[in-house]
C-alpha cells in the first residue's frame, strides 16, 4: 500500500476549535523559486527555518503546509513539554547520554519559553510538573523503573501513596504515583498558530498545500503541490511519518494514530476537586492513559491506538467514556465537547530518522510522541546540519532509527504486542 503524503482526520482538532478563526496563509500556486523548501509547519519545520533565516537572512525560505496549521499533528497533541529525557533503565552508559540530551531539552526548552514570552504567544503556557501513576502489578513495576532511573540521575521528584494522589487530582483510581517537576503545559494548537503567525521576515508560509512529489531537477528539487511547483537546492522533510512518500525510509519508521477527548467545564464542586490548578498525568505503562486540565476546568484523556489508519471515532469515543468514568465515576456520564484523533512517527527504538538523505535532501521524523521539545531541537541541529555549520553528534545523542520488517508482518507484529499488552495492562487502560 503506498504511503500518503499527509493524514487525513475524520473529526477537527478540538484545541483548534476553541481558538480565533485566522486567516491561512495562500497556498502555493504556479511556478516559484527559493533556496531551501521546509515539508511541514510544525514544531520541527518551524525550528528549522528559524535556524536557517538566522544563519542565511537573505536566503528565500517557503514552508509548505498540507492542512491549514492548527489542524494537523503539531496542535493535535496532548500538550506536555518535557523539560528531561527519559530512559528505560539506569545503566551508566544511559544516564551519562541521558544527561546530556537534559541539558539539551532544558536549553530547547529555554529558548521556546523566551520566545513565547518575546512575542506574546497567548498559549496557557505554565510549568506544572507531571504526574506519573499506576494501578496495577504491571504498572508498577514500570513506575519503579521510572523511579529507579529519576533516583540513579540526582533528578528531583516526589513518591505519592495513592492518597496523597487523590488529593492532587481528585481521583482513587491509582494506588502509587511519582511527581515531577520538569514538565510544562502548554495549549498546542494556540502555540504552532502562533509560531506560525510570528515567522521572521524572509520565510514564507503556504498553507492548504501538500507536497504530493519532489524529483531530482538538474542540481536542484523540485516540489510539486496540487497547485503549484517550487525548486529549491535544499528540502528539509519535516512531516513526520509522511516523509516516507517523500524519500524517507519507510522500513524505519511507521505512523500511529492516538486518541484525545476533553469534557466541557467541569461544574462546581467537581472542578473545585479535580481541575482547580493544571495538571498533567503521563502513564506508567506505555499503553495507559494520558489525563490534563486545562485553564478552564476541563478535563482532557488520551488513550487507544491504531496502525497506520485512524480507527472509527464514534467507537474510540465510546472507549475513552469508559476508560474517564472508571477513573472518575462521580462524572457519568461523561460528556465530551470534542474527541479527536492525530499521528505519532515511530520508530522501533525510539530514536529519529535524521539526517541527509540523498544530496540536498533533508529529513527529521519519528519524536516518538515528544514532538514540541524534541522535533524543535532537531529540527534546528537539521537546519545547521544542512548549512553546513557544526551540530551535535545526534546518532549518538538519540541513536539511530533501526530497521522494521514490512507489513504484513510489521502490521500483524503491532496488533498481537498491543493485544498481549492490553490484557496485562488493562487496568492502566
Amino acid at each position: 500500500m503506498p504511503h500518503t503524503t499527509h493524514p487525513s482526520h475524520q473529526r477537527p482538532c478540538g484545541w483548534n476549535a476553541w481558538l480565533t478563526e485566522r486567516q491561512p496563509r495562500p497556498a502555493l500556486s504556479g511556478q516559484s523559486e527559493a533556496d531551501v523548501v521546509i515539508i511541514g509547519a510544525g514544531y520541527t519545520g518551524f525550528a528549522a527555518a528559524s535556524a536557517w533565516q538566522q544563519a542565511r537572512p537573505e536566503d528565500r525560505i517557503k514552508i509548505l503546509e498540507a492542512d491549514q496549521v492548527g489542524e494537523g499533528s503539531p496542535g493535535r497533541n496532548s500538550g506536555f513539554m518535557l523539560e528531561i529525557a527519559l530512559a528505560n533503565d539506569a545503566r551508566p552508559e544511559e544516564l551519562e547520554r541521558m544527561e546530556k540530551l537534559n541539558a539539551l531539552s532544558r536549553q530547547t526548552m529555554a529558548l521556546l519559553r523566551e520566545r513565547v514570552e518575546r512575542l506574546g504567544i497567548d498559549c496557557q503556557l505554565e510549568r506544572s510538573g507531571t504526574y506519573r501513576a499506576a494501578r496495577s502489578t504491571i504498572g508498577q513495576r514500570a513506575l519503579n523503573q521510572y523511579e529507579a532511573f529519576l533516583k540513579a540521575a540526582g533528578l528531583s521528584y516526589q513518591t505519592l501513596n495513592g492518597n496523597q494522589l487523590a488529593e492532587r487530582i481528585g481521583t482513587r483510581y491509582y494506588t502509587q504515583g511519582i511527581y515531577s517537576s520538569d514538565c510544562y503545559l502548554v495549549q498546542p494548537a494556540a502555540l504552532i498558530v502562533g509560531l506560525a503567525d510570528s515567522l521572521e521576515a524572509g520565510i514564507e508560509l503556504h498553507e492548504h498545500s501538500p507536497a504530493t512529489q519532489i524529483v531530482p531537477d538538474g542540481k536542484k528539487w523540485r516540489v510539486t503541490t496540487p497547485e503549484g511547483e517550487v525548486t529549491a537546492e535544499q528540502v528539509i522533510l519535516a512531516n513526520n511519518a509522511f516523509s516516507r512518500a517523500l524519500g524517507a525510509d519507510p522500513s524505519r519508521l511507521t505512523a500511529i494514530y492516538t486518541y484525545a477527548a476533553i469534557t466541557e467545564p467541569l461544574p462546581q464542586p467537581e472542578r473545585q476537586r479535580i481541575a482547580e490548578t493544571t495538571w498533567g498525568l503521563l502513564p506508567a505503562h506505555r499503553l495507559g492513559c494520558t489525563l490534563r486540565t486545562t485553564a478552564d476546568g476541563r478535563l482532557m484523556i488520551r488513550s487507544r491506538y491504531s496502525y497506520e489508519r485512524e480507527a472509527d471515532n464514534a467507537r474510540i469515543e465510546a472507549e475513552l467514556k469508559v476508560s474517564l468514568e472508571a477513573r472518575y465515576p462521580e462524572l457519568t456520564p461523561v460528556r465530551f465537547d470534542k474527541v479527536w484523533g492525530g499521528t505519532t512517527g515511530l520508530t522501533h527504538n525510539g530514536a529519529p530518522l535524521w539526517g541527509e538523505i540523498q544530496p540536498g535532501l533533508y529529513v527529521s521524523a519519528g519524536c516518538n510522541g515528544g514532538g514540541i521539545v524534541k522535533g524543535t531541537f532537531l529540527g534546528d541541529a537539521l537546519a545547521r546540519h544542512a548549512l553546513g555549520q557544526p551540530v551535535e553528534n545526534i546518532a549518538s545523542l538519540f541513536g539511530k532509527a533501526s530497521w522494521m520488517p514490512p507489513d504484513p508482518v510489521r502490521r500483524l507484529g503491532f496488533y498481537l504486542t498491543s493485544e498481549m499488552e492490553r490484557r496485562k495492562a488493562k487496568n492502566e487502560t
